[in-house]
């Protein structure tokens, strides 16, 4: 996780004090020779569960260090509500930051999610070995949206999912023609109002075409606000 986390924008952004990133070891927190933080499951079955002291004392220490903000403990598991850039939008902007705890094997013991995380939160309907990956995707995700971390401010803002959920519409660069295939005409006019409108037709139709789901929505949200006019 380092070697990204310090690499490109998160890392100008961790040099220039916008983002610190810190890791707690539950193992930090175990009691025997072994360091064990984690037990086969009650009522059998196969692969192991992460034992709820270790993982609890290791979410309560950071609590303390932080105090007195309070940041919101997060769980990545399959059973959390689904990260997305609204949650994303939500997460940036809170005081305290972000606990983001990472489960492994089968699983963490029930009482944790239930008594000492604040949510779950899942990054998509698959299965990965651990919550890090997950983490990484947050801690991008939240990231780019704090002020200062883009070099463009409004970059984050005009990309997909953002402010409404319509996908970006095509981006091209030199040289004008490649392959046979030549950048659209309208991107080289100089009419910005234009240009405009044809990157908002394109990202209707994109989104029409690739993502009817969140196609409705933005509809739904077009229609309303008409409405409501």
């Amino acid at each position: 996780m380092s070697g990204y986390l310090g690499g490109s924008m998160l890392g100008r952004a961790a040099d220039r004090g916008i983002v610190t990133v810190s890791f707690t070891d539950p193992r930090d927190f175990t009691r025997d020779v072994h360091r064990t933080v984690d037990d086969g499951p009650f009522g059998g079955g196969a692969g192991m569960v992460m034992q709820p002291e270790p993982l609890a004392a290791a979410i309560e220490s950071v609590r303390e260090r932080r105090a007195p903000a309070r940041p919101r403990v997060v769980l990545l598991g399959p059973a959390g509500r689904v990260f997305d850039q609204r949650v994303a939008a939500e997460y940036a902007a809170l005081e305290g930051g972000l606990c983001l705890v990472c489960g492994r094997y089968e699983g963490v013991d029930e009482r944790v999610a239930a008594h000492v995380v604040d949510e779950e939160l899942s990054i998509g309907d698959y299965v990965l070995t651990g919550g890090e990956l997950g983490a990484l995707v947050v801690i991008d995700a939240v990231s780019r949206l704090l002020p200062g971390v883009l070099g463009n401010a409004t970059g984050a803002h005009e990309e997909s999912f953002t402010g409404t959920p319509l996908l970006e519409h095509p981006q091209y660069t030199r040289p004008r023609e490649w392959r046979g295939h030549a950048v659209p005409e309208v991107l080289l006019s100089g009419n910005h109002a234009a240009i405009d409108r044809w990157r908002q037709e394109q990202r209707e139709l994109r989104t029409r075409a690739r993502r009817p789901d969140l196609f409705a929505r933005w509809a739904r949200a077009r229609d309303e606000e008409d409405g409501a006019g």
